[in-house]
């Protein structure tokens, strides 16, 4: 799920060498936090929230196909 989250938000943003992805994983859940540079934030989180909802979209989907639940949180 890491390289996911990793590779989608390397493509969005100007600076990817900045882009760090850390998991905290549970039984059921895991935690995913994601750190960009500060410029490119925005570019993360989309007009309204959207990028960012459709990010948690795709990771919900493959965290299903492992049978987990995992959680995107974007930290500033």
């Amino acid at each position: 799920m890491k390289e996911l989250v990793r590779y989608i938000a390397q493509a969005l943003v100007d600076s990817p060498d900045a882009v760090v992805v850390s998991e905290v994983e549970g039984e059921q859940t895991s935690v995913i936090e994601l750190r960009v540079a500060k410029e490119d934030l925005g570019k993360i989180i989309g007009k309204h929230g959207r990028t960012a909802q459709s990010i948690r979209t795709i990771l919900s989907a493959a965290s299903a196909k492992h049978k987990k639940r995992a959680v995107l949180e974007i930290v500033e």
